[in-house]
């Protein structure tokens, strides 16, 4: 066997070792009465107050995660999610939601999402006159750190062999960072933002390899899909939109305020557009990175959740369609590893491309139409 093949078949069984203990959590909640496809789905790609990796014969392996609450005029409160026994019981005057506890007490489901944490009295009837601000460190925010730190970890040890050696041959990690930060800087960076590129060169960089290595964390069976959630590409768009507005010119906010060599009905009909270009922008970015990050862990969940469905309907079924499932999560597993590299680059591009035409001092209608779309 030559040594790629070994490599190959190496990656094959860590995948499908990572299958099978996804396949073991999956089949513990299957194996509860009223198996909920739909309940599985949303805990899977739901940020949490714990860390639930998977559950073996009805022992659940849970993290429970520190949970801090500001309330005004009373201050901050700290205490460890398993207080709540998932959300079974209130603690320290707050609640845990969930679907029984909503049902219960008649809450608005559009408005009180079951895993988020209200006020109760004493008597555990909720206190919706009692604002409460959630900090708590949940299952992304820890994912994120983990990232962070990872990303601070890898590019220190690169930066140093490069202080140290700078005419050496790069090698090791150099040799797998080394290409990406090039295609960053040359078909990004330079391509769009021209001699600027080096002032915004650090922030397209992080946001390329931020997204990227969260995308992969997000492919290990239990944890969490931080690229899938909305606040997260929310902030990163808001990101953006600040770069966008601090490298803007005169001569971009008198374009979109008022267009120049054009009439003046014209300009009452631009200006509207121009205005909510602006604010297109950064949704674009928003939307684009959750559906695209989303999509994909809906798929994969959505068909391990077959094999259950089918078992229980006949055993049998459910032992034969696994291999159909199986077969195709594997090759969805292969498609994320790319969509997120993907994703992560058009993320970076498109806020280059954005934060280029805050320098802009012509007409360009043309290039932000094909932008946003």
């Amino acid at each position: 066997m030559t040594g790629n093949s070994i490599k190959v078949a190496t990656v094959a069984r860590f995948i499908i070792s990572c299958l099978l203990l996804f396949g073991i959590y999956s089949s513990a909640q299957a194996a509860e009465p009223g198996f909920r496809p739909d309940k599985v789905i949303m805990e899977h790609i739901s940020d949490a107050h714990d860390w639930h990796f998977f559950t073996i014969n009805n022992h659940p392996v849970v993290w429970h995660l520190p949970v801090i609450l500001y309330v005004p005029k009373q201050g901050f409160t700290i205490f460890s999610s398993a207080k709540f026994e998932e959300g079974r019981v209130p603690h320290d005057g707050f609640q845990l939601l969930t679907e029984d506890y909503i049902e219960k007490h008649h809450l608005d489901p559009q408005k009180y999402l079951e895993g988020h944490i209200i006020a109760v009295h004493a008597d555990g009837s909720p206190n919706l006159d009692k604002p409460v601000y959630d900090l708590s460190l949940t299952r992304n925010v820890i994912q994120m750190m983990l990232a962070a730190a990872l990303m601070i970890f890898l590019f220190t040890g690169v930066a140093k062999r490069y202080q140290q050696a700078p005419h050496q041959a790069p090698h090791g990690w150099q040799n797998a960072i080394e290409p990406f930060v090039l295609f960053i800087r040359d078909d990004v960076a330079r391509a769009f933002l021209g001699d600027k590129a080096e002032k915004y060169l650090p922030y397209l960089l992080t946001v390329f390899f931020f997204i990227w290595i969260n995308a992969l964390l997000g492919l290990i069976p239990g944890s969490a899909n931080v690229p899938g959630n909305i606040a997260f590409t929310g902030v990163l768009a808001l990101i953006t939109l600040f770069f966008i507005v601090i490298s803007s010119t005169k001569a971009y906010w008198g374009h979109m305020l008022w267009p120049p060599d054009v009439p003046i009905f014209v300009k009452f009909i631009l200006i509207p557009v121009e205005i909510l270009s602006f604010f297109t922008k950064p949704f674009a970015l928003m939307i684009r990175l959750f559906a695209n990050m989303l999509a994909g862990h809906l798929i994969i969940i959505s068909i391990l959740s077959l094999i259950f469905i089918f078992g229980g309907l006949a055993v049998a079924a459910g032992w034969g369609f696994s291999i159909v499932s199986v077969a195709f999560t594997v090759f969805m597993y292969f498609v994320e590893l790319l969509v997120g590299l993907i994703q992560a680059y058009i993320f970076a591009s498109l806020s280059a491309l954005f934060i280029s035409q805050a320098f802009e001092t012509g007409h360009h209608h043309g290039s932000e139409e094909e932008a946003v779309i």
